[in-house]
């Protein structure tokens, strides 16, 4: 469960397509790349990026009323989907640490894929140089490793790029959780 997300958009006459006209937003969870539409409590505001408690102490949730689901990316507005790159590389700059770990621990999917062959811009050559560098030292920060590979210059770019790859829906999952699979009814299928 997401303790906090960060907007994504924010409606506050609700969406036109809903037959209850409330405050909703879209926001993306901190710690899961959860993607969120919650209701909003009447007569707050929310902003773009803004971080918002999600936690199970309602007294604490000063702006969010209820969630209303868990949603995919297709489901996002057009808003959330052009800030989510953004929002999503905040979340990684915030959490550098354990990316850096992810560089430095990761390992091999298959005998012939890697999991830093998933990272856009990553491939064999560049794998070779990541992990002859790591060999010699572990990476300490993101300026690390765009210091000591040359290729890589924004790898907090990178991990985002793979997050929104992974939300539209992926083979492997570093870091996002799969989605939800579908609810199917019992209808007399054998």
């Amino acid at each position: 469960m997401e303790e906090y997300g960060l907007v994504l958009d924010y409606m506050p006459l609700g969406k036109s397509d809903d037959i209850r006209r409330e405050p909703v937003a879209n926001l993306l969870g901190e710690k899961f790349f959860t993607l969120l539409e919650v209701v909003a409590k009447k007569d707050v505001a929310m902003t773009m990026g803004e971080r918002i408690y999600l936690g199970k102490e309602l007294e604490l949730r000063t702006k969010v009323d209820r969630i209303k689901n868990r949603i995919e990316y297709a489901q996002l507005t057009t808003s959330a989907r052009s800030e989510l790159k953004n929002v999503i590389k905040m979340v990684v700059m915030s959490r550098e640490k354990e990316f850096i770990d992810f560089f430095n621990r990761c390992g091999p999917i298959t005998i012939r894929q890697h999991q830093l062959e998933l990272i856009p811009g990553i491939g064999k050559k560049h794998l070779a140089e990541i992990l002859d560098e790591r060999e010699k030292k572990q990476f300490e920060s993101f300026a690390d490793i765009s210091s000591r590979i040359p290729h890589i210059q924004n790898p907090a770019e990178l991990i985002a790029e793979r997050v929104v790859e992974e939300m539209q829906g992926s083979r492997h999952y570093l870091f996002t959780r799969p989605p939800a699979p579908p609810h199917y009814e019992h209808h007399g299928y054998r």
